[in-house]
């Protein structure tokens, strides 16, 4: 079965960076997309990136982290990423790696993992 573990999430300064870490298994990695959603306390769950599969790599943004995010992926190691740059209270969430399958007209979540805690002190 899919599985999917995030890591790299702490406390952390507004301002300052985290490097979240999604280390898959049990799957094709590399026939998959990868996307970040996350989930503040009594709120919904809010996307916030997504990378295709393929050479291209496409690469997708909600508004809210344009700038200051940057997902990536390295299929040797079967890991997403997300780089979190200039981070300000309102990031902190739990979030969450989810494997998706990207056919041409969009990705959609297949599986997800357990979440990461980022706490962003004001």
């Amino acid at each position: 079965e899919v599985q999917l573990v995030e890591s790299g999430g702490g406390l952390v300064q507004a301002g300052g960076s985290l490097r979240l870490s999604c280390a898959g298994s049990r799957f094709t990695f590399s026939n998959y997309g990868g996307s970040w959603v996350r989930q503040a306390p009594g709120k919904g769950p809010e996307w916030v990136s997504t990378i295709k599969p393929g050479g291209g790599s496409s690469t997708y943004y909600a508004d809210s982290v344009k700038g200051r995010f940057t997902i990536s992926r390295d299929n040797s190691q079967n890991t997403f990423y997300l780089q979190m740059n200039n981070l300000k209270p309102e990031d902190t969430a739990v979030y969450y790696c989810n494997a998706d399958r990207c056919p041409p007209a969009g990705c959609w979540s297949y599986a997800w993992g357990q979440g990461t805690q980022v706490t962003v002190s004001s």
